[in-house]
């Protein structure tokens, strides 16, 4: 008998038990007719009687033989249904573990729940607050959390729980190095994110903590990668982000510490004198919840997941800014296929997506260039001296909002272990890009990226255009920009704006067809003779405001050299609107439109519903790419949704030995996207990328 069969439908997910748990149970099922209909049942191990099996009391069942089995707790200190009292009101805790050297006092209180995240999880504590005990398991077969009861209002993550010949010391005092962290990975093991990770955390202490959150998470992230940096260059090192056992105050100077060596490593992200502003009893509790987290891993996925929602929760959402999910990206930079030489801009760069993945392609290019073998610890050990210059020399991003930037340079500064070419300037008003300067703690921060940028100017102390091989951004697509001095230096920031002629002077020129967009720009006016007979006067007017993503096509333009290359994601109205043509001529007259991607309507949800296409461009150059009439445009319309309607995402499922449908899982163990944007490492279809790749090489494009 399969269990599968018992919780088919149910949503239960039984990935944290081990196989040999999941066979021993099954062979112990039997079948049971009751009232002409057959069921599921199982003789209980504590109960000693017969047992119908719903998929709940399927893993209560798993979990009672992972205790006996794994943990080697004794039946005798194990106690189903236990009864504990509020006052008056009596309630059943599931399953009780006592204490070994007295059998009347609960030692550890498990929880099981229906699939959902925080069902449970105050119940449980209320459990351990009544009963004195002080370790806590709650579990839905999917995901589990082991907790410290440390008194009535602090509960601390434990990485496991005590089996029956150790002691809760033995679990807090054991030293991890980063070969434990892969092991013991509590995003792998215990199918957690980040980001619930975070949210969990402010339910419980953040909410109340009186601190910027945003600030304090980010601190608490940025020691936690610095730790394991260090730890990743030398593998023997024990772990510093973790509680071994020491008192609030001991662990809060500890983390201070570590964040000074932290902000000595990657200057410019906080301010020197900054420090951890969280009590010492909230940050043990963060702490306990980070500590058994690996953050790095082949695309560090697991940290802009985080930051995403911190900065959106913050700021983001306001500006329309939204960041690109990690899979996007990934077929834009396959599909752009940079190389080392090759100098990459991101001119909206939120936390530095695009240049980050682009880093990753390169690096990978460059290692099998090599023939070294791409370790799962990549982005944290020694590369070769080309992975550090390139990051160095021909990296760079660009975004207006701070607390984006810093998160970038994080991960920027981590990917290059180096300078970092992520820049706090407004894309689009770059005539003041030099009033920065004159701000000491700007200068300090990022005048050497800024030199660096300055360099790849066509004109020098102008910084219309730039000669970069590629350009790749999200801009955001709310608010307008309204400020006629920004306004006035953008071609596109104009409309066509029509006059009757009631006479047209001798010789005066006019032509019979509709003039375009670019036609009126070069000359200035146009006159067309209309069907009529009349003469009508076809001007440039420039407009009080204009939308953001509008003016970044043409900055973008500005910043590629002739034969670079452009992707650049929009809103689907610019492909079609009627209003939006001008748009159009002005991009065919300046690149060749290589392809255009449309997105699912779910890919930026839960932040909005708005329907977005990539738009793929090679500036005409007589080279690289020889201007042409007509040609090839490459389409493709994604068809997996990759997120549902609420915006969470849809994940890859395969078949298993057993015949069994389980998460698909990369080399690192961590779960993959539900796309058809490419294929991932091997293990997923050919999709859009590929696709595209057989077209470049067909029509001979200059970078395939």
């Amino acid at each position: 008998m399969k269990i599968q069969d018992i919780i088919k439908g149910s949503q239960y997910d039984l990935s944290l038990f081990s196989e040999n748990i999941i066979n021993k149970l099954e062979k112990n099922i039997y079948l049971v007719t009751s009232k002409n209909k057959e069921e599921f049942h199982i003789k209980c191990l504590i109960r000693k009687k017969d047992i119908r099996l719903t998929p709940e009391e399927v893993v209560r069942q798993l979990y009672l033989l992972s205790l006996t089995d794994e943990y080697s707790y004794p039946l005798s200190r194990i106690q189903l249904e236990y009864e504990v009292s509020f006052g008056r009101e009596k309630k059943r805790a599931d399953i009780v573990i006592f204490d070994k050297d007295n059998a009347n006092v609960p030692y550890i209180i498990v929880e099981l729940k229906k699939p959902k995240l925080k069902d449970g999880k105050e119940q449980l504590k209320s459990y351990c607050n009544a009963t004195g005990a002080p370790i806590g398991v709650w579990t839905n077969g999917k995901s589990i959390s082991y907790y410290h009861r440390k008194d009535p209002n602090f509960f601390e993550d434990l990485s496991n729980i005590p089996s029956a010949n150790e002691r809760l010391s033995d679990i807090l005092t054991e030293r991890w190095t980063i070969e434990d962290l892969i092991q013991k990975d509590k995003l792998v093991n215990e199918r957690k994110s980040l980001k619930d990770l975070i949210l969990e955390m402010e339910d419980e202490v953040l909410a109340n903590a009186g601190v910027d959150v945003f600030e304090e998470i980010f601190k608490l992230i940025f020691i936690k990668l610095y730790d394991e940096f260090e730890s990743g260059r030398k593998k023997d090192r024990n772990l510093e982000f973790r509680n071994y056992g020491e008192t609030e105050t001991e662990l809060i100077n500890k983390l201070n510490n570590l964040f000074d060596r932290a902000k000595d490593k990657w200057e410019g992200v906080f301010p020197d004198n900054d420090v951890i502003k969280l009590t010492p009893s909230h940050l043990s509790v963060c702490v306990s919840s980070l500590q058994d987290v690996k953050l790095f891993n082949s695309n560090l996925e697991v940290v802009d997941e985080a930051f995403e929602y911190l900065i959106n929760k913050s700021s983001k959402g306001e500006k329309g800014q939204y960041f690109t999910p990690r899979y996007v990206i990934d077929m834009c930079v396959k599909m752009l296929n940079p190389n080392e030489k090759e100098k990459m801009i991101d001119t909206a760069s939120g936390s530095c997506g695009f240049p980050v993945h682009t880093i990753f392609y390169v690096w990978s290019k460059i290692l099998e260039s090599k023939g070294i073998k791409k370790s799962h610890l990549f982005t944290l050990e020694q590369k070769p001296a080309e992975c550090t210059d390139y990051v160095n020399e021909n990296v760079f991003a660009i975004d207006f909002d701070e607390r984006a930037v810093r998160v970038a340079r994080t991960l920027n500064l981590i990917a290059g272990d180096g300078q970092t070419n992520v820049l706090h300037l407004n894309t689009l008003d770059y005539d003041r890009w030099d009033e920065n300067l004159k701000n000491d703690s700007w200068r300090d921060t990022y005048n050497n990226g800024f030199k660096k940028l300055k360099k790849l100017a066509v004109t020098k102390n102008d910084y219309k255009q730039f000669k970069f091989d590629i350009v790749m951004a999200n801009p955001p697509f709310a608010g307008d920009i309204k400020e006629s001095r920004i306004l006035s230096k953008y071609d596109l920031s104009k409309s066509i704006h029509s006059t009757t002629v009631k006479k047209l002077a001798k010789g005066i020129k006019y032509q019979e067809t509709e003039p375009k967009y670019t036609d009126i720009l070069q000359s200035g006016e146009v006159i067309v003779k209309m069907s009529d007979g009349t003469f009508r006067k076809r001007q440039l007017k420039q407009s009080s405001n204009m939308s953001r993503d509008v003016l970044f096509i043409e900055r973008n333009i500005d910043f590629l050299r002739p034969g670079g290359r452009m992707a650049i994601v929009l809103p689907q109205g610019r492909f079609n609107n009627s209003s939006d043509k001008h748009i159009r001529e002005y991009i065919a007259e300046h690149c060749r439109i290589l392809a255009v991607v449309g997105l699912h309507g779910n890919v930026f949800k839960p932040h909005t519903g708005t329907k977005t296409s990539v738009l793929f461009l090679q500036k005409w150059d007589e080279k690289l790419c020889p201007k042409k009439e007509d040609y090839n445009i490459f389409f493709a319309t994604m068809q997996e949704p990759s997120k549902d309607n609420s915006g969470d995402k849809i994940y890859q499922f395969t078949t298993n030995e057993q015949g069994e449908n389980v998460p698909l899982l990369d080399e690192n163990n961590h779960l993959i996207v539900k796309h058809d944007l490419f294929n991932h490492e091997g293990l997923t279809k050919d999709g859009i990328a590929e696709a595209f790749i057989e077209f470049a090489k067909k029509e001979k494009l200059s970078f395939f």
